[in-house]
Formats: structure tokens, sequence, C-alpha cells
């Protein structure tokens, strides 16, 4: 009699996970302690891989435009980076109108996610530009320690799911988690003398911001009957999969900036800054 196969384990993709990260990260470190050119390039492509993940799941038969999209987002982004003239920052909601504007499923939705990205993308380089490096740091440190809380309490612990409907694996004590973490980040600056003490607030609610855009994604893979936005990034499914805590995160940053002044980190002061 042939025994009953195991039950997947809780931590099955965590190696993948690794290996994919200790990919990523060196990447992603170098990018953003040079600035400028090479990570406004980075961003660029991350950004067009996103919107074409996105343009994909939402219109699975149509081949051509999810690349047609791509290219769009990637110059739309690049003028609004690199051509400093009057309204080209009005070119980063293209890509969401042609989404829009193109037959498939969930249009209105797969905009707004759309528009996020874009908006994502250009407000990293100018925080990176206008902040320095720390800022970046603190960004991606909130978004990866919320995430990480989250992927461990919520597995070891359990408990009520924080949006089931939507989003089946996460739980409030992995939400709770991630705040938590988001925390401690932004504990870490202060005592460095980098930030004020707002900077602890400012963090939870960031990590919030991120956990609301994995939401969105959710949302939208859900909705178009989709595990992972794509394979791009093993054990991460796609680039929006890893990406889409950051891109709510950065929004965030990007509106709140607006309205109230921030106690962002201050610059790195050799190098980076």
């Amino acid at each position: 009699m042939t025994a009953p196969a195991a039950p997947p384990g809780r931590f099955d993709d965590l190696r993948t996970r690794v290996i994919s990260a200790a990919v990523m990260v060196p990447v992603g470190a170098a990018a953003v302690w040079l600035g400028g050119s090479v990570f406004a390039i980075l961003v660029i492509l991350l950004t067009a891989a996103m919107i074409w993940e996105l343009a994909t799941i939402t219109a699975p038969d149509r081949r051509d435009t999810p690349l047609v999209l791509a290219a769009v987002a990637a110059m739309a982004l690049g003028g609004a980076i690199f051509v400093h003239w009057p309204g080209t920052t009005g070119l980063l909601a293209l890509p969401a109108v042609l989404l829009f504007l193109t037959p498939r499923a969930n249009r209105g939705a797969g905009a707004l996610l759309a528009l996020g990205i874009m908006l994502a993308g250009y407000g990293l380089v100018v925080l990176r530009d206008g902040q320095g490096a720390a800022t970046i740091l603190w960004l991606v440190l909130v978004v990866v320690a919320s995430d990480l809380a989250g992927y461990f309490v919520g597995r070891v612990v359990g408990g009520r799911k924080f949006w089931p409907a939507i989003s089946p694996k996460k739980t409030w004590s992995g939400t709770a988690a991630g705040w938590a973490a988001a925390v401690l980040v932004g504990l870490g600056f202060v005592l460095a003398g980098m930030a004020g003490p707002g900077l602890l607030v400012l963090s939870a609610g960031i990590a919030l911001a991120g956990q609301l855009g994995d939401i969105a994604e959710s949302l939208i893979k859900r909705r178009c009957g989709v595990k992972d936005a794509s394979g791009l990034i093993p054990g991460h499914g796609g680039v929006m999969d890893r990406f889409d805590a950051l891109t709510g995160a950065v929004v965030a940053v990007i509106l709140l900036g607006l309205v109230v002044p921030l106690p962002l980190p201050v610059p790195l002061a050799a190098g980076g800054g």
C-alpha cells in the first residue's frame, strides 16, 4: 500500500526564495548605492516588467499588447525622469490609459494598479535623487522586514485571516508582526541619528501601505484566476509579486509628502548620499 503523500510544508518555498534573494539583493544594493542613471535604468526595467505582467494576466490571449505596453511604460518613465520639460510627468499615466482602453478583464482596477506602478517607479528615482540612499534603504528595509515578519509569524502562529476573500494566506498575527518589524527598522535609523522619532510612526504607516499594495495585486490576480504574476523570479513568482508592497509604500510616501513634511532619514554621508 502506498503511503499518502506528505502535506506541503509551511516553508517549502523558503530555499528557492533565499537563492533568488541572494541574486537580487546585491544587484539592488549596488544600484541604490550608485544612484543616478544606473538606479534609474534598473527602476525603468523593473517597472516595464511589472506593466508587462499586469497586461498579460488581464488579457492572456493578447500576446502582442503586453510587450507594447511594457515598451510604452519604459519610454514614458524614461521621459518623465530624463526629459525635464513641463508636463513630462503626465506621461506616467499613459500605460494606465492604454491598459484601460484595450479589451481585457478588470480594466478599471488594472488601470489604477498600472498608475500606481508608474508613480512608484518615478517616486523611487525622485526620492533617491532628492533624499539620498538612506531613504531608499529605509523604504526597502521597512517593506522587507514587514514581509519577512508576516511570512514567518503568519506561518508559525497562524490565527484569524486578515482578508481571506482576497489574500487567504495573510493572518492578523503576520500583519501585526509586519507593523512591529517596520517600527524596529525605524528605531534603528532613529538610534543611528539619521531621523527623528516621528519615523517610528511613519514606518508603521508605510508598512501598512505596503501590505495594501500586496493586497491590491492579490485582488487583481484572484479576479484573473492566476496565482503568480509570472515566473520571472523563482520562489517569488513575478516582479509584481516581489515589488507590489514596495509599490504601495513608495506611492504612500509620495502622496503623504505632498500633504505634510515627512521625517525621512537624512542622506548617507558618503558614497551613496
